[in-house]
């Protein structure tokens, strides 16, 4: 449901620049539990860091301000890109968590 009767809205982030090794997932974390917003965050291979958040409108607003300026201390944004954006009608996720990769398997 809406969260209070506000717009929920989802939207997909991709973090380009120096955004692993500088507490950049940390920081994405604690800025959307301190608004109360939903969704993960991680790493990729592409040196970039991805994630989807989720809440009502004006948090995720706020939310995509810091991740295209802000993000963490030590971090340099060269751009970030958004995708998938949409209004949805319940949460999908039940809080906001770090995604860890997980190691693949050798034979």
């Amino acid at each position: 449901m809406a969260d209070r009767g506000r717009k929920l809205l989802s939207v997909s982030f991709e973090v380009y620049g120096k955004v692993q090794g500088v507490f950049f997932r940390k920081n994405t974390k604690e800025t959307a539990d301190k608004h109360r917003l939903r969704g993960w965050v991680k790493n990729t291979d592409r040196g970039t860091v991805t994630g989807e958040v989720q809440g009502p409108e004006e948090d995720v607003s706020v939310m995509m301000n810091w991740l295209q300026n802000t993000g963490s201390p030590k971090s340099k944004i060269e751009k970030c890109e958004f995708s998938d954006k949409k209004t949805i009608e319940k949460y999908h996720f039940t809080g906001f968590e770090i995604v860890r990769k997980t190691k693949k398997k050798t034979r």
